[in-house]
């Protein structure tokens, strides 16, 4: 059977300047042979996006919707499907071929490149697109087998959409790096959607103690509901490593310095302090380390059904993260993601 692909008519956000974005109708060029076509339903907002605010770039990374148009090599998937988008990776280097996508020797180039590997470009000029693989912030996007992932018809897209980032790596940093275990100790340092999902997925572990960290009463008190066993108000407290015992894990969302020594003098001896601000690792005194981890080291096609799961079992109980938000008030949305009113924005076209 011939597989015919065509160019699409998107309407997309454009950045304009590093607060604001407007929307733009579009060409973009047909599907190549490996690249699928997705209608874009849903979209979550990352802190990442915040920092690639740069004029003519059409970002989002944490997209959802169906499949319209795939290429002649695609197997995957087929029109008509389900998909959640995460990250994208090359599929063919080392790391890829055994399985570590998240370590892909072109990582950087294709998520955050706005190109494809060949360094083309399915936008027209002046347009950067490609971001993550998806430049998800449009009603259309065009991304691989790589990097989606295939849900069943019956799931909320716009629920699931988050899941292709933030929570990925706050989930998978306690499942896959650390590997917490039942009755280990962990502290969350930062409450937004990365640490929350830590602590939701500490708490699927059995870890005994989970300690959030964070200056906001309010998401400090919905740690609690996720799953927090302690916290502590980073504002109104002075000498913070007396109030912890020494920790199997550390996790730090914020790279913020004093909470970095912080997560360094409370690890017990042969502990790990996780940063998810692109820091470099390195060892301290005791065997304790200090390491940077992408993506919660996650197979997205393995990793995100896993959390779908958890979350039909009421264990990973995602929702109470997400405010929703119409395609038309993105810049609304992004002011308040920017300004910490919300926790996990997510834009929904009609």
């Amino acid at each position: 059977m011939t597989i015919r692909t065509q160019p699409r008519k998107i309407t997309a956000a454009v950045v304009s300047n590093p607060h604001q974005l407007h929307f733009r109708e579009m060409l973009v060029k047909a599907p190549r042979k490996n690249e699928v076509g997705v209608r874009i339903l849903a979209c979550g907002i990352c802190h990442t996006d915040l920092g690639f605010m740069t004029e003519g770039t059409i970002l989002g990374h944490e997209g959802a919707g169906i499949v319209e148009q795939v290429g002649s090599e695609v197997t995957a998937v087929k029109p008509g499907d389900h998909v959640v988008l995460s990250y994208q990776s090359c599929g063919i280097c080392p790391a890829c071929q055994q399985q570590q996508p998240f370590n892909c020797e072109h990582f950087s180039k294709l998520n955050f490149g706005f190109q494809r590997l060949d360094g083309s470009s399915a936008y027209p000029d002046g347009v950067h697109g490609h971001f993550f693989g998806q430049s998800a912030f449009a009603n259309y996007s065009l991304v691989t087998e790589q990097n989606l992932v295939k849900v069943a018809d019956d799931l909320p897209l716009a629920l699931l959409a988050p899941l292709g980032c933030g929570i990925q790596t706050g989930a998978g940093t306690v499942f896959n790096t650390l590997k917490v275990q039942a009755g280990d100790s962990l502290m969350v340092m930062g409450t937004g959607t990365v640490g929350l999902a830590a602590i939701m997925a500490a708490k699927v572990a059995g870890a005994k103690t989970i300690i959030a960290v964070d200056r906001d009463p309010a998401r400090l008190a919905l740690a609690i509901k996720l799953g927090a066993t302690e916290t502590i108000n980073s504002d109104q407290e002075s000498d913070l490593t007396t109030l912890c015992p020494h920790l199997n894990h550390v996790i730090d969302t914020t790279g913020i310095g004093h909470l970095d020594e912080l997560g360094q003098d409370v690890l017990k001896e042969g502990g790990t302090l996780v940063r998810l601000t692109g820091s470099a690792g390195e060892t301290f005194t005791r065997g304790r380390k200090a390491i940077s981890v992408i993506q919660g080291d996650s197979v997205a096609q393995v990793f995100i059904p896993k959390l779908i799961e958890l979350w039909q079992q009421g264990r990973f109980p995602l929702e109470k993260l997400i405010t929703y938000y119409h395609f038309d008030d993105i810049n609304r949305a992004m002011q308040d993601s920017r300004n910490g009113k919300v926790i996990k924005a997510v834009l929904v076209w009609d």
